[in-house]
């Protein structure tokens, strides 16, 4: 940890000197840097649910006119 590279940025306290921060891989460090780079590509630890993949959406649009389709069914019986 102490061989990391540093942030640098310039403090906003009275002293004015670089940041000493450890820098992310963009080369500033978590307060200097903005948003984090996020996980790898293809990291499968990232993933947390499926609920807005293609695949789920498709599957609720479907589900959803079937009940529709269904609800007209039961209407034009009654």
């Amino acid at each position: 940890m102490q061989n990391a590279p540093r942030c640098g940025a310039k403090t906003k306290s009275r002293s004015g000197k670089p940041c000493q921060s450890p820098a992310m891989p963009n080369g500033r460090c978590r307060m200097h840097g903005g948003l984090s780079p996020g996980a790898p590509k293809g990291n499968q630890n990232a993933f947390k649910h499926g609920r807005y993949s293609a695949r789920h959406i498709s599957e609720r649009r479907r589900l959803t006119a079937l009940i529709r389709e269904m609800k007209l069914l039961w209407r034009g019986q009654t």
